[in-house]
């Protein structure tokens, strides 16, 4: 079945901290690499916040300006 719940191989005080820190601070928990090994499925994990939306707003006109750029290069 691959809905199943998986087991997490952490040791119950990091499995709390990261329970905690997901649960109270709002970080997420975000997967940064997956390989296999001996047959098992590793994950690397990391905790993160996200963007506020001040931030977001500029990486939108950054990323506008820049195809507004190309545009402009690719005409001449």
């Amino acid at each position: 079945d691959t809905r199943r719940t998986r087991k997490l191989l952490l040791h119950k005080e990091e499995i709390n901290k990261l329970l905690g820190q997901v649960e109270q601070k709002g970080l997420t928990l975000v997967p940064l690499k997956m390989y296999l090994k001996n047959g098992r499925v590793k994950v690397d994990i990391a905790v993160g916040r996200g963007k506020k939306l001040h931030d977001k707003r500029e990486d939108i006109r950054q990323k506008d300006d820049k195809r507004a750029m190309e545009r402009a290069m690719k005409r001449y």
